[in-house]
């Protein structure tokens, strides 16, 4: 029995009786509640044995939640893979894999066929192999026919593939799940957002047919998600895609995983033990001996050590064919628009940028990508350049309108009267530019040209094809028919400036699933970068060459000892807790401390909170060790009830 405490002293299967009255509903899987420290608590039973190695009374069983088996052998052994790795409990990688139970919607009866796309219908996939047929867009890979055809063959291929521009990508994606399904195996699709599962929604509707795969998201809501997840995990489809919680969808007899776009933070779990759904996915391919399939239009260092390792193979086109479907790429600090215009490098929107997008118009919408949302999202002081703080906890001011006095960004407190504290000055001058601002100055000086904000919760899904300037934040571009006749890529130096490892990374790969919106170059599709074009980061979007990029981060984070040459594990919290702790943990000989130091405050919550944050470093290979080690350290503090939580990651998505 796996009791549903997240404790590290108590993260181990517990010995219960199981009373005949439940001896037929109390079958492996199936959510039960038990008496555990004189409390009544939930779990999973796990197996039933004849004996027990337990010597003392066994408490019974209290009794069946649900005879349903929601919890299958090999999620369970994932779950427990997973909660090893990342030095966490086995039930919170529980809470994680599987939804909260809806009553109703088990009672229900089992839907029928064709209920529409993303909605399971009874029975196997019944296709040709695809790989029969025509490779449709994967014909523009080398390695693309070669990919379907292993699947086809029932083999498990693993390939980390690079993207062509354009909206090819869920087609692509849907064919290899098709081809998979073809053969009587399951396919596990993961994707960042609700709106790439619509598009692969579509896809897989389209080649599968309606009622033949399952889609999982959060926004359908408890019932309906809970109704689709047990058409997976009862076997009634065979295709499953989602977004982030999907990663551990039960589906049967899988046989291919694919993850898209898998630089995106939105993979990442925020809750512990924090796995990222690469991880994961990687793990189930290796346990089921599954294909996997890890692709986006940009390549991140971790993905490129996989192929470096051996572990996958690189699926990318020629480059005469990436240059066919590629946008034109110009970055504004080049020589030749430097000479043209001096102030091509410190413009925010430089003569390039408004040339390019007044031509463009005449032909469709032009994309503008802005970094960050809102008005004027950081400010200073106008005569000194000082930052501008909040007087009462020190967070960053903004400002929300053009008439409006500036607010923290932490403690929302409105300081219509604040003056800077190192000249007296009472003025604010802007530093960042969001969203809103830019529309604002983007109305002014194209007049009678709509303008249509896109970002945050007003997210818009697709624009027509007319003129219009398109304002939209990384992640919330919205597509547009036939591709954008142009984008304009703004404010690169707040990309890039970022105080992360994977800075450089991160702006090109919103550059490139921008810049991948917009109208191949020969129809005339042009993209203006505006950052300094001798960056290795502007070369490799100019060249549309993500993999050489990559290659050379890789390379970097190998040389310095960063991840994902190495792992890492960051502890977090009070600085008594966090020296107790590591006094506590015994660390394998290769690992290595590196330093305390306090931790970065994210709200007024915290602000004048004493933190601290320690890093260890260890070989990839004595990862497991490490987790290892880090457990048992925090599975003796929680035994002793000791005060102040530390917070344990590995593999933190941000060390810097």
């Amino acid at each position: 029995m796996l009791v549903d405490v997240p404790l590290a002293h108590l993260d181990r299967p517990f010995d219960y009786l199981i009373p005949e009255r439940l001896s037929e509903s109390a079958v492996p899987g199936c959510r039960v509640r038990v008496r555990f420290a004189g409390q009544l608590t939930g779990g999973y039973l796990l197996d039933r044995a004849a004996v027990s190695e337990h010597p003392g009374r066994l408490a019974a069983l209290e009794r069946v939640v649900s005879p349903e088996p929601v919890l299958t052998p090999e999620i369970a052994a994932l779950a427990r893979e997973v909660a090893d790795r990342y030095a966490g409990t086995m039930a919170d990688v529980l809470r994680l894999a599987i939804p909260p139970r809806h009553a109703a919607a088990e009672a229900a009866a089992r839907p029928g066929p064709g209920t529409g796309p993303g909605t399971p219908g009874a029975g196997p996939v019944r296709l040709a192999p695809l790989a029969r047929r025509e490779a449709g867009p994967w014909g523009r890979y080398p390695a693309g026919p070669a990919f379907l055809a292993a699947l086809a063959g029932g083999r498990a291929p693993r390939a980390v593939w690079t993207a062509l521009p354009g909206q090819e990508w869920p087609e692509e994606i849907a064919r290899a799940a098709g081809t998979a399904a073809a053969t009587g195996r399951g396919a596990l699709i993961v994707v960042p957002d609700a709106r790439d599962l619509g598009l692969v929604d579509a896809a897989l509707a389209r080649v599968l047919g309606p009622g033949r795969h399952a889609c999982l998201a959060a926004g359908l809501g408890p019932a309906e998600r809970y109704r689709r997840w047990l058409a997976v995990a009862r076997g009634e489809v065979r295709v499953a895609a989602g977004t982030r919680a999907a990663m551990f969808a039960p589906v049967a007899g899988l046989g291919l995983v694919v993850l898209w776009d898998d630089g995106d933070d939105l993979h990442a779990e925020p809750r512990a033990p924090y796995p990222h759904a690469r991880e994961v996915l990687a793990l189930r391919a290796h346990r089921a001996r599954a294909a996997a399939l890890i692709g986006g239009f940009a390549r991140t260092a971790e993905a490129t050590s996989l192929v470096a390792s051996g572990w996958a193979h690189a699926v990318t086109a020629a480059r005469p064919v990436v240059r066919r479907f590629a946008p034109d790429v110009r970055a504004t600090g080049d020589d030749s628009e430097l000479a043209r215009d001096e102030a091509a490098r410190s413009a925010r929107m430089p003569s390039l940028a408004l040339r390019t997008a007044r031509a463009a118009l005449a032909r469709g919408p032009v994309l503008v990508q802005v970094p960050r949302r809102g008005y004027l999202t950081a400010v200073a002081c106008e005569r000194c350049r000082a930052a501008a703080r909040c007087a009462e906890c020190g967070g960053p001011l903004a400002v929300e309108a053009s008439d409006a006095p500036a607010r923290c960004r932490w403690c929302g407190r409105s300081d219509a009267e604040w003056r800077c504290p190192a000249c007296g000055h009472g003025r604010v001058r802007a530093v960042v530019a969001g969203s809103r601002r830019t529309a604002e100055e983007l109305a002014r000086a194209f007049p009678g040209t709509r303008v249509v904000v896109s970002g945050g919760t007003a997210t818009i899904g697709s624009v027509p094809a007319e003129p219009a300037l398109v304002v939209a934040t990384p992640g919330a571009e919205p597509l547009a028919d036939g591709g954008y006749a142009a984008a304009v890529l703004l404010d690169g130096w707040v990309l890039l400036g970022r105080p992360s490892l994977a800075a450089a990374q991160e702006a090109l790969r919103r550059w490139m699933n921008a810049a991948a919106l917009v109208a191949p170059g020969s129809a005339g599709g042009t993209v203006i970068l505006v950052a300094e074009a001798s960056l290795p980061v502007s070369q490799a979007l100019i060249r549309w060459d993500p993999v050489t990029h990559a290659e050379r981060e890789l390379a970097e984070r190998e040389a310095l000892g960063f991840p994902p040459a190495v792992r890492m594990a960051a502890m977090t919290g009070p600085a008594e807790a966090v020296a107790g702790f590591l006094a506590e943990t015994t660390l394998p000989p290769a690992a290595e401390l590196i330093g305390t130091v306090p931790a970065e405050t994210g709200g007024a919550a915290e602000a004048g909170q004493d933190r601290v944050r320690a890093l260890i470093r260890i070989p990839r290979s004595g990862g497991l060790g490490l987790a290892a080690a880090l457990r048992a350290a925090q599975a003796a503090r929680t035994a002793r009830k000791e005060t102040g939580q530390v917070r344990v990651q590995l593999d933190p998505a941000e060390l810097i």
